[in-house]
């Protein structure tokens, strides 16, 4: 009689598995891209036909007059796209998740400081708005040095031993991970179209990454759960939980106001390269130093 834990286990891998291959196939890619490419040409335009009073009514209120809201919202669609990304990537090591968030975080740092462009006037000029400027230098800068950190932290990944070799036991792990990504994808899905209906109707919306990224630490905090399942050593429980702890901090950076969130965004990633660098010196089966080895 065929296991029902391992019923679920196949079905969420048969589920899992073709859309993440149909996200990450060149075609979609591409077609994503060029869609981002008509938003963004198209916000222009609407934005200018309001300017020139082309646009009026009720219609008019939600559109803004400022260009530099057209780089903001290419940038919050860049932004959903990653978002979708990081949520395939969940099944894959909870080392390479946290570096996929730490992407994004460099992203929305960005966004951030195109953002500040929409309080300058067109043409642009800083005189009067040297509060902004010193705004969109900080984030921009935190953007690059997080860049820089993610580089040095995914070689120290490469460094990382897989503890689990394969077979049955990492097929039922990856498979566990794979049903929190599917159900992440489902309240992902919720939560666009709540906000997008808010919108719609004319109500105020919600910070959506800011409450996205709430519910994904209690994901992190299952797949930690789930890898103590299958890892309990102390190493891997300990590993594990601190890089729960560096995504705990990159959620806090999102809503920390300007110039905290910098600070408590590159703490969290060299948090995350600290904390990869000591296990692969002591306790990586690697390394030499390894307290684990007999």
């Amino acid at each position: 009689m065929t296991d029902p834990i391992n019923k679920i286990y196949s079905g969420a891998t048969y589920l899992f598995d073709p859309l993440h291959h149909f996200w990450e196939k060149d075609t979609t890619q591409r077609a994503v891209a060029g869609t981002l490419i008509v938003v963004f040409t198209l916000a222009l335009a609407t934005i200018e036909m309001k300017r020139q009073g082309w646009i009026s009514g009720g219609m008019a209120e939600m559109i803004p007059t400022s260009h530099y809201m057209a780089i903001n919202l290419a940038f919050t669609l860049v932004l959903i796209l990653e978002v979708i990304s990081l949520i395939f990537t969940l099944p894959c090591s909870i080392s390479k998740a946290v570096g996929k968030q730490f992407e994004i975080l460099a992203l929305i740092l960005l966004r951030s400081a195109f953002k500040a462009l929409a309080d300058f006037p067109e043409p642009i000029t800083i005189t009067g708005h040297e509060k902004e400027l010193w705004i969109l230098m900080a984030d921009g800068g935190g953007a690059v040095m997080i860049f820089a950190l993610l580089g040095v932290y995914t070689l120290l990944r490469r460094q990382l031993d897989e503890t689990i070799k394969g077979g049955p036991t990492l097929f039922k792990f990856v498979a566990a991970k794979k049903i929190v990504a599917l159900i992440m994808l489902i309240i992902f899905m919720g939560m666009s179209c709540q906000n997008g209906l808010l919108f719609i109707q004319g109500h105020k919306t919600f910070h959506f990454f800011q409450s996205f990224y709430t519910v994904l630490i209690f994901s992190d905090i299952m797949l930690v759960l789930i890898a103590q399942r299958f890892l309990p050593e102390f190493r891997a429980i300990f590993r594990n939980s601190g890089f729960a702890l560096a995504t705990l901090l990159i959620r806090l950076a999102l809503t920390a106001p300007p110039y905290y969130n910098v600070l408590i965004g590159t703490s969290s990633a060299v948090f995350a390269c600290l904390l990869t660098l000591v296990y692969n010196t002591f306790y990586s089966n690697s390394s030499k130093y390894n307290t684990y080895r007999e």
